[in-house]
């Protein structure tokens, strides 16, 4: 099947105060273009990932980097792509915020101090310095489906949790050269802030995040293992940014490898191994009913699109709008 929909993934650091009086602007156009996804607004930047045509996906970016409402502080914003056969959104959603990606720490910002940004293509060589601590930045779901070769996880679950793990198991005296990364190089960027402020001289973070390696680095000189976990209804995606194996829980938001589809525990929409038995029985409820009309849906040939947040909610999930 032709792939048709294009999904670009874009993050920037910039000060920018007036951020509120830019949501409409965005979300209209969006609209405007049958654009959908998610973008975050900040004084400390833009964050998000959205999809649509072709033709409205490049005519979004050149809106943003170049009318004259941006000021030009989106000039030299980057963006990774990739293709699907259906669309990877329901909505087109503009929010506002007080960090593009939630690190919890006042004054952490990369327009002030960050690590040395490292390209995919020299990555290899720093995390193979033995000197070298590799540190995953993402969320305990999100290690478990991939990581680097020797990356630490830890085992964080939401980005919050990472000022916290820093302090508690690394000494800048004693671990002179880290290096991090994350999806799309967002949280890593941010993290190395962060370390830097906290005594950290020798900083590396992979520029672009772990989407722009399995883009550009080949397989077979990869150190890579696994698939990546995305924030979108392709739920993992591998080298070449291909769509992976895994789906997803949707009543806890797990990624699923086949296994878990085979286990008993796993009932599509309302519970999988990693969620079995913890519903309450008011959730159980909504769950069954969502996915009845899911079947029903399908049976129609339309799209059910009504996911219930009440029931839906938890710590994992509040993390899908870290996109990055």
């Amino acid at each position: 099947m032709e792939h048709i929909y294009l999904t670009t993934a874009m993050y920037h650091f910039v000060s920018l105060p007036h951020f509120k009086t830019l949501r409409e602007p965005l979300l209209n156009f969006c609209v405007s273009q049958s654009i959908k996804g998610t973008l975050l607004l900040a004084d400390e930047g833009i964050n998000g990932t959205v999809a649509g045509s072709e033709k409205a996906i490049h005519t979004f970016l050149d809106f943003i980097k170049n009318d004259p409402l941006f000021e030009g502080n989106f000039k030299n914003l980057s963006h990774k792509e990739s293709w699907s056969d259906k669309h990877p959104f329901y909505r087109m959603k503009v929010k506002l915020k007080k960090e593009i990606v939630t690190l919890g720490v006042p004054g952490i910002s990369p327009t002030k101090v960050v690590g040395q940004y490292v390209k995919p293509q020299d990555w290899n060589k720093i995390i193979s310095d033995p000197e070298v601590v590799l540190i995953d930045t993402r969320n305990d779901y999100e290690y478990a489906i991939g990581s680097f070769k020797n990356a630490i996880n830890p085992e964080t679950q939401t980005f919050r949790e990472f000022p916290e793990y820093v302090k508690t198991h690394f000494d800048p005296k004693k671990h002179k050269k880290v290096a991090m990364f994350c999806t799309g190089g967002i949280r890593c960027e941010k993290a190395s802030s962060f370390m830097m402020r906290e005594g950290f001289d020798e900083v590396y973070h992979l520029e672009g995040g772990i989407l722009k390696y399995l883009e550009e680095v080949k397989p077979e000189d990869s150190l890579w293992e696994g698939e990546c976990f995305v924030f979108d209804q392709r739920v993992a995606i591998k080298h070449g940014l291909a769509v992976g194996d895994y789906d997803q829980c949707y009543a806890c938001r797990y990624p699923l490898s086949k296994d878990d589809m085979k286990s008993e525990k796993y009932t599509p929409g309302i519970s999988c191994p990693h969620c079995f038995n913890t519903h309450t029985p008011e959730k159980l409820k909504a769950l069954t009913e969502r996915q009845k009309q899911i079947i029903l849906s399908k049976e129609r040939g339309i799209e059910h699109i009504g996911n219930n947040p009440k029931f839906l909610s938890n710590p994992k999930e509040k993390n899908l709008e870290k996109i990055k």
